[in-house]
């Protein structure tokens, strides 16, 4: 018995050495758990475990101020469907047969910008729609117009008849900080007011899925914030907003493998969507505005091939001839820094701040030129070279002729026998190049109207139905005659 009961005290002590030991090898901290907001954990080695890192009493507010702003857009697109039937294919030789006229119903979101209902939402949200449908978070329905839309940016303006609707004011997107919380608000999957937060992952992102606007050739801009928020199918065209419930972006696209989210979503930053937004209420086109150069980012390699050292800014590859950065200096190989007092980084960063910009507008460049930093302010042109705003309808027309042209001086005109005339200098694919004019070409009528500059060229043809005849001139003499249609 006695050495039971000595056997038994001996197992003990052994086990209450053995757990004394592996607290002071391994020593232990208590498990931080779910508590009230304020209330600070206690830890076994006395710190104080850190208070989350957000307010969602802000949240809620954002998420009240943006529910009633955030509208679900449905889109009814109509049409007949061609299919080749087999059978008819195999005893009669033809097959092509007209399915009935049936009905796509799309969904996605927008934004309420007006209390008199302006909405901004993404043009592959109603592109190619026939009816627009905007339903409010109070379950009212309004038919909506489409005011305008721009493929290039991704975004689109429409308009329903109402008074006193919430809405939702831009904020400065510029100002938006890696970090920051933000709340994405939509209608995933056909949820009506949905809200998910995150936080701004990057800025400046470029993902590579917008075209450019085949109506006016207008190159894409994609600087889209990044954050985690979770965002699906029927988010597009949805708010982006911060704390305070102020618009920094307008949600359109995710990255993912599955078609829903996993992990990465996308936004137009609230400069550039705000800009595209007044420009079409205001013009019924996009004011592009641009600089006149070609532009690449500088990897590792250009900078040890040029000697760089800074690899953030932008190389300038070449000057467009008589563009706004030739005509103040700007050179090849300059390396641009700044636009305004904002640095610019890459491409995308670039894209943005000109984005925001008007052609006429004056801006400052920062150019970076071997070991010297130099300013040049730069008067902004528009994609036609010139320093005009855009009117929609000139502007169609320009991309229709596809074309650029130059004064004749009297004496050539006078070795080429023509009392007027304006050269073709650039042919892009256009009515002229398809009517098989080239490049050099002195046009000196059209239609039997007499050409003495440029303006005369879309004056004649602004509202133009049916065909039109141009005649004129090569630089060695050959008469030439051409004919096109006007829609």
């Amino acid at each position: 018995m006695k050495k039971f009961v000595s056997l038994f005290s001996a197992a003990i002590l052994g086990g209450l050495f053995s757990i004394f030991l592996f607290n002071k090898l391994f020593p232990q901290k208590e498990q931080i758990v779910v508590h009230e907001q304020g209330m600070p954990i206690s830890t076994v080695d006395g710190g104080i475990a850190p208070e989350l890192p957000y307010a969602p009493a802000d949240f809620v507010a954002a998420s009240s101020k943006s529910l009633d702003a955030v509208v679900h857009v449905k889109t009814i697109v109509e049409g007949n469907d061609q299919y080749t039937d087999p059978w008819m294919q195999f005893f009669f030789g033809y097959g092509n047969q007209q399915r009935p006229k049936r009905s796509q119903v799309g969904s996605g979101s927008g934004v309420l910008l007006s209390e008199d209902g302006y909405i901004v939402t993404n043009n592959h949200v109603i592109e190619g729609a026939n009816s627009v449908e905007i339903t409010l978070n109070n379950k009212k329905t309004f038919q909506a117009n489409v005011v305008g839309r721009d493929p290039a940016t991704d975004l689109a303006v429409l308009k329903i008849d109402g008074k006193n609707l919430p809405y939702l004011e831009f904020a400065n997107s510029n100002a938006v900080q890696v970090g920051e919380w933000v709340l994405a608000v939509g209608n995933p999957f056909n949820l009506n007011s949905t809200v998910t937060a995150g936080i701004i992952s990057a800025k400046a992102r470029d993902i590579n899925i917008l075209r450019s606007d085949s109506r006016n050739g207008l190159p894409p801009i994609e600087s889209f914030l990044q954050t985690d928020a979770a965002v699906n199918p029927g988010n597009s065209g949805g708010a982006l907003v911060n704390t305070k419930g102020e618009l920094v972006g307008i949600n359109a696209a995710i990255k993912s493998n599955t078609g829903s989210y996993t992990g990465y979503s996308f936004a137009i930053p609230s400069n550039i969507a705000a800009k595209v937004v007044n420009d079409l209420k205001d013009f019924g086109t996009v004011q592009r505005a641009f600089i006149g150069v070609s532009i690449r980012d500088i990897d590792n390699e250009l900078a040890l091939s040029q000697g760089i050292d800074d690899l953030n800014g932008i190389y300038i590859q070449e000057t467009t001839k008589g563009g706004a950065a030739e005509n103040v200096g700007i050179k090849k190989g300059d390396i641009i820094r700044k636009v305004g007092e904002y640095e610019v980084s890459d491409v995308p960063s670039l894209q943005e701040k000109l984005s925001s910009y008007r052609p006429g507008d004056k801006v400052l460049i920062g150019i970076q030129r071997g070991e010297e930093e130099k300013e040049f302010l730069i008067e902004l042109k528009n994609r036609f070279g010139e320093v005009a705003l855009v009117d929609d309808a000139s502007s169609k027309l320009k991309n229709e002729l596809a074309a650029s042209f130059e004064i004749v001086s009297k004496a050539e005109l006078k070795a080429l026998g023509l009392e007027s005339g304006v050269r073709v200098k650039e042919l892009g694919r256009g009515k002229l190049l398809e009517s098989g004019v080239r490049e050099g070409f002195v046009i000196s009528k059209i239609d039997n109207n007499r050409i003495y500059s440029e303006s005369d060229v879309y004056d004649l043809l602004e509202g133009r139905k049916g065909g039109v005849l141009v005649e004129g001139k090569y630089a060695d003499g050959t008469e030439g005659y051409y004919g096109f249609g006007m829609p």
